[in-house]
């Protein structure tokens, strides 16, 4: 690779989700001359809107809340609003009903939620007060490489001591099963069994920016978030070509910097002969988590919850008690369909009226399955939203069903449904993909997929770490 005085220094990002445009901004930013090549045939990854189900429905094909978005450290440095960019917060980030007709509420307000939930109000406010209070600096230290010397070596001792214990063992610091059920579907987002390491800090991890930031959605759609990413990056220089898919690296000859926006088996594809033998096993011994069945809902009416609070939220889980998301987890995890799955439901045209046409609405819910398993699991998802919402199907206009293998041809990184980008244990917790993290085995190539720290969610971090890696690199820091 050629020194950094004698450099064009052009950068290429292969892929245009919110990693691969916060990548290319950065770059940018130092004043690289960047390209962002992307397949499909509109930017964003998971993060777009398109017209699934019915004309005038606008749906978000993967992420549709953002907690980790709007508490960026990366994201929040950007005036993302000066490009469109607005967030839309309900009046309650989260609402998980029960049998009994009532909902446990995360309300953005720390202490509204400790108020609601009673007796257990100040083991909540103990477990999550510390990190609420300190976002500012306890975002950058979790959305990052795991560090042995932390920035906040205290408040950091404090959240490792309870996350890196299950969700099933910090669930008992509650007295009441409605907190323990809202434990749990905070916890499951993390694909884990509940009873795993790691697994508890998944619920902190969600309930703290709930407190924080907030779950907002994007005015508009998912697209607004990715749209307004791409029209910085064109303030900077950058450009955005879509349709391009890339084989092969070799085809790319302008370019001293690549930063690939793409999982370990797409990395291995199209830079194979770049890498070197070792790297390569490395990345062969990455594991892949479970996958999504998701269904997006055109609806005639919004959802008839038997609780009116889960019409506060743009976010609903739907699983019961502890003890059956914990169940169905664990199904997943040991590689079986669960009889009564944990459902994730969003309902932003609640809150969003640009969603869909007037006194119509859109939602959309996924649940977890073993991964790229084939099985239909439409009629068990729809029993869930039910359970809940009795004659739920009765506003269902159209819906559009989306196996792991449909996700999966629509962004090549969801692969076997998993929107993960891999497991994430303890091992793939410390060293993800590899032990180099964002580096690979070829000096100008770098990974920056939800593949690397900190992981999955819309948070544009895993792109901003690695741009600042090669960076660092190119300039012989």
């Amino acid at each position: 690779m050629p020194q950094a005085s004698t450099m064009s220094r052009k950068a290429c990002v292969i892929g245009a989700g919110p990693n691969g445009l916060a990548a290319a901004i950065v770059l940018a930013q130092a004043g690289m001359q960047v390209d962002v090549l992307e397949a499909e045939h509109t930017p964003g990854g998971a993060a777009r809107t398109l017209e699934l189900t019915l004309p005038g429905f606008r749906h978000d094909f993967g992420s549709a809340v953002f907690p980790l978005g709007a508490g960026s450290p990366f994201f929040s440095s950007l005036p993302l609003i000066n490009h469109g960019l607005e967030w839309i917060h309900s009046p309650a980030a989260l609402a998980h009903p029960l049998d009994d007709g009532t909902a446990v509420m995360l309300d953005r307000d720390l202490k509204a939620t400790t108020n609601s939930l009673g007796i257990d109000g100040p083991a909540w406010d103990k477990l999550l007060g510390p990190f609420v209070e300190r976002w500012a600096d306890f975002a950058p230290e979790i959305l990052r490489p795991i560090s042995l010397i932390p920035r906040h070596p205290w408040l950091m001792a404090r959240f490792g001591m309870t996350a890196l214990q299950s969700a099933e063992s910090v669930a008992r610091r509650f007295r009441s099963q409605r907190t323990q059920a809202l434990f749990a579907g905070l916890a499951a987002h993390s694909f884990l069994s509940l009873d795993e390491p790691l697994s508890a800090a998944f619920a902190i991890l969600m309930a703290v920016p709930a407190h924080a930031v907030g779950w907002p959605i994007p005015r508009g759609g998912a697209q607004s978030l990715t749209t307004a990413l791409c029209s910085l990056l064109s303030t900077l220089g950058g450009r955005v070509n879509t349709s391009s898919l890339i084989q092969n690296l070799a085809e790319l000859t302008s370019y001293d910097l690549f930063l690939c926006d793409l999982t370990p088996r797409q990395l291995v594809r199209v830079a194979g002969q770049r890498l070197s033998e070792s790297y390569k096993r490395q990345l062969g011994r990455y594991r892949y988590g479970a996958g999504v069945f998701k269904v997006d809902y055109a609806l005639s009416a919004p959802i008839p919850w038997k609780s009116a609070d889960c019409l506060r939220a743009a976010t609903v889980h739907l699983g019961g008690s502890f003890d059956e998301i914990a169940a169905a987890e664990k199904t997943v995890r040991m590689g079986m369909q669960p009889e009564r799955p944990f459902v994730l439901l969003a309902q932003p045209s609640l809150f969003d009226n640009s969603r869909a046409p007037a006194g119509k609405h859109t939602a959309w819910a996924y649940c977890h399955v073993p991964h790229g398993s084939k099985v239909n699991m439409l009629e068990k998802l729809e029993g869930q939203i039910e359970r809940f919402a009795p004659g739920f199907r009765d506003c269902v206009l159209a819906r559009r069903v989306f196996s792991p293998a449909d996700l999966e041809s629509m962004d090549a990184n969801l692969v076997g449904g998993d929107i993960g980008g891999g497991v994430l244990d303890l091992r793939q917790s410390l060293f993800r993909p590899t032990w180099r993290h964002y580096a690979t085995s070829a000096r100008d190539i770098y990974i920056c997929s939800s593949s690397t720290p900190p992981g999955g969610g819309v948070h544009g971090m895993c792109g901003c770490h690695a741009a600042k890696m090669a960076l660092s690199k190119l300039s012989g820091k």
